[in-house]
């Protein structure tokens, strides 16, 4: 798949997260077919802070609720903050009740 194609399927899927909720990489990933690509499910979220109309990429964390993608937002503490603004916590890089409001595109979109 032409990766341009992959990272606009994997932008109109971050954008259906709702507010408060975050979902992983390799739920993105296995969601749109491609369940080894969850790395490039990252570097699409990576790149998502050029897109128009805007990609909420802090909703997109690791397997196991972690911010391993802090270090492309402006400052390392960017994603907490906004992650913190939707009253999702966030202690020591870590998403708190992960499994709880873990949002997983499978189950919450038809496909």
């Amino acid at each position: 798949m032409d990766r341009k194609i992959f990272y606009d399927e994997v932008y109109q899927v971050v954008r259906l997260i709702p507010r408060g909720r975050v979902t992983s990489y390799g739920a993105i990933a296995a969601y749109l077919g491609t369940k080894s690509s969850s790395r490039m499910v990252g570097y699409a979220m990576n790149a998502a802070h050029t897109i128009f109309p805007t990609v909420p990429a802090h909703r997109v964390v690791n397997r196991n609720g972690l911010l391993t993608g802090k270090h492309h937002f402006g400052t390392s503490d960017e994603m907490m903050k906004l992650l913190n603004d939707e009253e999702i916590h966030v202690l020591d890089d870590q998403v708190q009740s992960f499994k709880t409001i873990f949002w997983d595109p499978a189950a919450e979109l038809d496909i």
